[in-house]
């Protein structure tokens, strides 16, 4: 079981996608979580409409912070344009997609940015051996 971690700024659209895709994608192999340097009050309805289009649901989400989250050792946290704002967490391996913020941005954007998110999940869970 690997311990994934996901990261931006908001904790609202990209980190909560590929959380859920982790978690999908990993079928009990990963444990995921995602948390937000300055945590929306809750999911933009976009990513939740979006991830719902693939059968996903966002529906008991929540955006929090970095103090919400389990004391453990990482195996990856992946951060995503939070930039300057990421905390430093240790982890056995740390990656950086830089992913575009959807928020205020069309369906067709949030669709493109939820299909990206996918396929770099899939690759990330491929390289742990979990897919």
């Amino acid at each position: 079981m690997k311990n994934i971690l996901f990261v931006c700024v908001e904790n609202a659209c990209r980190s909560q996608m590929a959380e859920a895709w982790a978690r999908h994608l990993g079928q009990g192999r990963v444990r995921a979580w995602s948390a937000g340097s300055r945590p929306s009050t809750e999911v933009n309805p976009h990513a939740r409409l979006v991830m719902r289009e693939r059968g996903i649901e966002l529906a008991e989400a929540m955006p929090k912070g970095f103090e919400a989250l389990p004391d453990l050792t990482w195996d990856v946290v992946v951060t995503m344009g939070c930039g300057d704002e990421c905390p430093w967490i240790p982890a056995r391996r740390r990656v950086h997609w830089d992913i575009p913020d959807p928020h205020g941005q069309s369906l067709e954007v949030f669709r493109q940015v939820r299909d990206e998110i996918e396929r770099r999940v899939r690759e990330l869970l491929e390289t742990l051996d979990l897919i």
